[in-house]
C-alpha cells in the first residue's frame, strides 16, 4: 500500500473511530500531505509515491531540516519551532496508526520533538478584564448578548467552539450549571457565576424568538429553518466581539476568547482553588497542560518575598 492511500485511511480512522474534530483532521491532512510531498521530492518510491518501509530516521532527519529551513514563498516567514513540532506530532500519530495496522514502518517513538521556545502566558489584569466586561452597550440587544458572552467566557473557561455550540435548553440558570462535550468528546460540568447568570437572564429576556442556539446574530437575513440553526454565531464572530471590546477599552494587549479562558484559570488558582479541580473545569486530559498556569498564580510567593527578603527592608536604614 502506498503512503498517500494510507494517509487517507488514517484520516478516515480519526473521523470514524476516534471521533476527532474536523479541525484536527484538516490540520493532520495538511501536515501529512506536506510530509508526503517532501518524501516524494527526495526521489524515494515508485510512481511518485513511497512505501511505508522507506520512512526511516534518515528521511525524518532530512524532513526536520526542511521544516527548520522552510520560509513561506510569499511572506518569507519561517516556521516557528512549535509549528514544526505540529508537523512531527502528526507524523508520529500516523506512524502509530500504521503500527496498529501491522504495517511495517518507522517506530513513532523514534521521532523526537524539538524544544519549543517558551511563550509568555497572556492573562488579563483585573482592571483590564473589567473594562472589557463593561464595554458593551446593554441598552441594545447586541450589547446584552455581548455582555452575556463575555461574562460566560470568564465564568466558565469555555473554549470558543464550546461556547458557540451551546443551545438555550442546555443552560440551567436555576442551578447555574450545565454540561458540555468538549475536546476529545469529553463531557464535563461547568458553572455560571452570579454575574454571568444575571446577564444571561437579561439577554434571554430580550430575545423574542424561539431559535435553538444560545448565542445568535442580529444582523443579516433571518433564517427560521431548523430551529434557527443558521442564526448561530460562529467562532470567528465571537472572536471579533472580544476584539471589538478590547480595542474599545484602549488596552495594549491582543486578547481573544482563549485569553478569557486563561484569565478564568488563573483567577481560580490565585484565589486558592486546587489545580486538579481547575483541570476538571478546563477539560484538560493531562494535569501537565493545566500546570502552565501555576508559575503565575501562587499568591503566597510575593507576600513571602516581601516579608522576608532583606532587600525589602527600609532603604533609609
Amino acid at each position: 500500500m502506498t503512503l498517500s492511500s494510507l494517509i487517507t485511511d488514517f484520516l478516515e480512522y480519526l473521523e470514524l473511530e476516534r471521533n476527532t474534530s474536523q479541525l484536527t483532521i484538516k490540520n493532520y491532512d495538511h501536515y501529512l500531505k506536506r510530509f508526503l510531498s517532501f518524501a516524494r521530492s527526495t526521489g524515494s518510491g515508485q510512481a511518485g509515491d513511497i512505501d511505508p518501509k522507506e520512512i526511516d530516521l534518515n528521511l525524518v532527519k532530512k524532513y526536520r531540516l526542511y521544516l527548520s529551513r522552510y520560509s513561506d514563498p510569499v511572506t518569507k516567514k519561517s516556521l516557528k519551532r512549535v509549528t514544526q513540532n505540529y508537523f512531527l506530532i502528526a507524523l508520529r500519530a500516523f506512524l502509530r496508526f500504521l503500527s496498529r495496522q501491522d504495517i511495517e514502518s518507522l517506530s513513532a517513538e523514534k521521532i523526537e520533538l524539538g524544544e519549543s521556545e517558551a511563550r509568555p502566558l497572556k492573562v488579563l489584569e483585573d482592571s483590564q478584564l473589567q473594562l472589557i466586561l463593561q464595554g458593551p452597550d446593554t441598552g441594545k440587544k447586541e450589547g446584552l448578548r455581548d455582555r452575556a458572552i463575555l461574562e460566560t467566557l470568564f465564568s466558565t473557561g469555555l473554549r470558543v467552539s464550546e461556547l458557540t455550540s451551546l443551545n438555550r435548553d442546555t443552560i440551567n440558570l436555576e442551578r447555574r450549571e450545565f454540561s458540555i462535550v468538549g475536546k476529545g468528546q469529553k463531557e464535563r460540568i461547568v458553572f455560571l457565576s452570579d454575574a454571568a447568570t444575571v446577564w444571561l437572564e437579561k439577554y434571554l429576556s430580550a430575545r423574542k424568538d424561539s431559535f435553538k442556539p444560545l448565542f445568535i446574530r442580529f444582523q443579516g437575513r433571518v433564517e427560521v429553518a431548523d430551529s434557527g440553526e443558521a442564526m448561530r454565531l460562529s467562532a470567528r464572530s465571537v472572536e471579533r466581539i472580544v476584539e471589538k471590546y478590547v480595542k474599545a477599552a484602549g488596552l495594549p494587549v491582543k486578547a481573544t476568547p482563549h485569553t478569557l479562558r486563561h484569565s478564568f484559570a488563573t483567577d481560580l488558582l490565585i484565589n486558592g482553588a486546587d489545580i486538579r479541580s481547575v483541570q476538571e473545569m478546563l477539560g484538560h486530559s493531562s494535569i501537565q497542560t493545566t500546570q502552565i498556569y501555576t508559575h503565575v498564580t501562587n499568591k503566597h510567593l510575593k507576600d513571602v518575598h516581601k516579608a522576608f527578603h532583606s532587600g525589602n527592608k527600609d532603604s533609609d536604614q
